[in-house]
């Protein structure tokens, strides 16, 4: 093989392995959309499912327009520079020149995003940053479930997946961000940068969204409100399990020319590493939420999730016995963090908080705590502890929580956060979409005497629900 072949296979290796891998991470909206829409009553499925494929295409395209230049121009901003664009000078210094390298191929306008034998890896880098977004902002959607209106959710999500997630990325996970270069964060498998920020970002929603209707009794205890279909929502979460193997290999650094695999703080890695910490922190976190949930089938599968999360951050530096109790101690936690949220007045219809910001924030702190000292790059700090939480506290809060409860506020105010009470009644399904998800089988009227027909004036507000129908 001549060296002109060699380099091309080196190219044709690294295009491949981005392009699979992201690929693969579409299994993880298939599993969303099992996972919420099993979880949803079944006057809701349909609504719930179209709402997570709004969420792909909705972020897909903000995501094109300025979620990937994001990325690319915020990591010096505030603390070591401004923000990159056309009005930038390249030749400020050598790291401005470096960076505007890459964010001059992600203006929408770029030839590298366009058809280009030129350049084979920016594009394949947009598609797997693009389903880093799509998922991040998914993880809102579970949350807020059953009585959000569709196009306060589209416009949250657009927030939450093309912009502050993505400033917590610029920051915290790219070579040029401040959070490593100033504090040497280390948060590989992206612990608080997309699970911190979505779960803080969906509690602050869920606080001026308000419980669903029959969610709390008038005492103000809650009630359970079951998935109407709990075996589609424990295949859906195998199948986002499926997608986070190849969103951790997405994670991994190969490109041409390389000697080694690393990760994108320029640390040694493999991708065997991942197949054993992630095997380990998912059977350690299903038998952690399996003991304290007391066999609940809904938290045991989502302690699987939990158990990842809780060691996402510092994967790639755990021993495997590390991470077999750090997923049980996570996972085990996950379950009272949920019943307490759910206690204090905060319907989240999944657990979101739990599993995402809880064991997010969780993950993120302890590489301070069990990985502290571990040496980066020429000239940036040993991970730490205070290296982990200012950084940590930044995405949870500055990115997630306050934009979160911000932008929820803005919506409620001008009413246009949540639905109507007789749609919510009635089911979003029909008052959105005006069909059933089950129409053979008209579970949630079977008991009333209501016909479509009533179920239209109940929606227009020209009848009072009647009884049998379900809050």
């Amino acid at each position: 093989m001549n060296a002109e072949a060699q380099e091309f296979l080196g190219i044709f290796i690294s295009e491949s392995y981005y392009f699979y891998a992201s690929v693969f991470m579409l299994l993880i909206h298939v599993g969303f959309l099992a996972y919420e829409g099993g979880a949803s009553r079944t006057k809701n499925v349909l609504a719930t499912m179209v709402k997570n494929l709004l969420t792909l295409s909705s972020v897909g395209l903000a995501f094109f327009f300025f979620g990937w230049w994001v990325y690319n121009a915020f990591p010096l901003f505030p603390v070591s520079g401004g923000i990159l664009g056309p009005w930038t000078n390249p030749a400020t210094n050598e790291t401005v020149t470096a960076a505007m390298a890459v964010v001059e191929t992600s203006y929408p306008w770029s030839p590298a995003l366009a058809p280009n034998t030129a350049d084979h890896l920016t594009g394949v880098f947009f598609f797997a940053f693009a389903l880093f977004a799509m998922t991040t902002a998914s993880i809102l959607s579970g949350a807020l479930i059953e009585r959000v209106k569709i196009g306060a959710y589209i416009i949250l999500s657009i927030v939450l997946g093309s912009f502050t997630w993505v400033v917590a990325a610029a920051w915290g996970w790219n070579p040029f961000g401040w959070f490593y270069t100033a504090f040497g964060y280390h948060d590989f498998g992206c612990s608080a940068v997309v699970h911190g920020v979505s779960g803080f970002f969906a509690l602050g929603v869920l606080i001026n969204l308000g419980p669903r209707i029959g969610k709390y009794d008038e005492r103000g205890n809650p009630r359970p409100i079951l998935p109407h279909n709990l075996p589609l929502t424990m295949v859906g979460l195998m199948l986002i399990f499926v997608g986070f193997y190849a969103f951790l290999a997405a994670c991994v650094i190969f490109l041409p020319g390389y000697t080694r695999e690393t990760t994108i703080y320029g640390t040694p890695m493999t991708l065997a590493s991942i197949g054993v910490n992630t095997t380990l922190a998912l059977a350690s976190g299903i038998i952690g939420a399996y003991i304290s949930s007391k066999a609940d089938p809904f938290f045991t599968i989502s302690g699987g999730l939990a158990g990842i999360i809780s060691v996402g951050a510092g994967m790639d530096l755990y021993h495997p016995t590390v991470v077999v109790v750090l997923a049980f101690f996570g996972a085990f936690l996950m379950p009272k963090v949920a019943l307490l949220i759910e206690k204090i007045g905060i319907d989240d219809a999944v657990g979101a908080f739990g599993v995402h910001g809880f064991c997010g924030l969780l993950g993120s702190l302890a590489v301070g705590v069990l990985a502290t000292g571990y040496p980066q790059g020429e000239g940036v700090p040993l991970t730490g502890f205070i290296g982990q939480l200012v950084p940590t506290l930044v995405c949870v809060i500055i990115l997630g929580f306050i934009p979160g409860y911000g932008t929820s506020w803005l919506l409620k105010k001008f009413n246009l956060l949540r639905v109507p009470r007789d749609e919510e009644i009635a089911g979003l399904d029909v008052a959105d979409l005006g069909v059933e998800g089950y129409p053979e089988y008209s579970m949630n009227w079977a008991t009333s005497a209501v016909n479509a027909q009533q179920r239209s004036e109940i929606i227009a507000g020209r009848l009072d629900p009647q009884p049998g129908m379900q809050e």
